[in-house]
């Protein structure tokens, strides 16, 4: 059977060789780094099938490193590895495109539990970002591959979550879109963080959008949003 594939970057020497050798004790095949620059490099040329990434590194920290793949692979899972406990940091890493958050110390069952679950959903394979949508929303163009918002007077370069939300939206215009449905599409899973995570984001996006008051994105309750245009 062929290894699941994972790239590390652990800014902390020792504990980035505990967690390779534990992981490679369980047939897991990883490539170990200590800062973003260098993991930014290997992903290109190692392909991992999933990632785990500290937040705090030097050259290049987690969520600088992940925004960057984002631009070029929006398929592959990542995990962050943090001591920051913050809410605020919570959503970023979910908004700039990642897909699960372990805090430290986390015990390394805890670890390899996460990572069969991300790659065991099939929507993980397949973004729902990776086919193009160019299209105008009311006083809006929208392109998805650049991420990109415009109107007559403005840019907003919307991030990655932004991006795909908005994309589900308008491919579902005037339509009820399933808070279940998009949870699980873009955030992984139905749990209580990210359908609050979600909301953060459609406050986002409804902001972005206010110019034009021919827009509303309505909170059908308990069954998810509508985009009407």
């Amino acid at each position: 059977m062929e290894k699941i594939k994972i790239l590390l970057a652990e800014d902390e020497p020792f504990l980035g060789r505990i967690i390779k050798e534990s992981l490679e004790t369980r047939n897991f095949e990883v490539k170990f780094v200590e800062n973003g620059t260098k993991a930014y490099s290997v992903f290109r040329e190692y392909q991992p099938d999933i990632c785990v990434f500290d937040v705090s590194m030097p050259e290049m920290d987690g969520f600088s490193l992940t925004a960057d793949i984002r631009k070029i692979n929006s398929a592959t899972p990542i995990i962050f590895l943090t001591a920051r406990s913050l809410t605020e940091d919570v959503v970023k890493g979910f908004e700039i495109g990642g897909n699960d958050y372990l805090k430290k110390p986390f015990s390394m069952e805890e670890l390899i539990v996460r990572i069969h679950s991300l790659l065991r959903r099939p929507l993980q394979k397949v973004s729902p970002n990776t086919e193009e949508l160019k299209c105008t929303v009311g006083i809006f163009s929208f392109n998805s591959t650049s991420q990109e918002l415009r109107n007559n007077t403005q840019v907003v370069k919307l991030s990655f979550r932004e991006s795909s939300l908005l994309k589900l939206l308008i491919e579902n215009k005037n339509q009820v879109l399933e808070r279940k449905s998009v949870l699980e599409q873009l955030w992984g899973e139905d749990t209580f963080f990210n359908a609050r995570s979600m909301d953060v984001f459609i406050t986002k996006i409804r902001g972005h959008l206010k110019n034009d008051p021919d827009i509303q994105i309505v909170n059908i309750r308990g069954i998810g949003y509508k985009l009407i245009v």
